[in-house]
């Protein structure tokens, strides 16, 4: 299966809003350790080591090939 990069989620705005709260009142490493425990936590949801590398090489690339803000309203 290929990495899904059309608007997907059931809510995106809900979604941004869950993460920004995740984040309040963090320090800035306490922030990227939590990134970090949610990039394992849902590459191990996705499984597929063939879609998690297509995802890396899109975030590298600065998000070329993945979900824009204009597309997913």
């Amino acid at each position: 299966m290929p990495l899904i990069t059309a608007p997907h989620l059931e809510a995106p705005d809900d979604f941004y809003e869950a993460l920004i709260e995740t984040h309040l009142g963090l320090e800035l490493q306490e922030s990227h350790a939590l990134n970090a425990r949610l990039v394992l936590l849902l590459a191990n949801h996705i499984g597929s080591l063939e879609v998690l590398r297509e995802a890396l090489q899109a975030a590298r690339a600065g998000g070329s090939g993945s979900i824009t803000q204009t597309e997913t309203r």
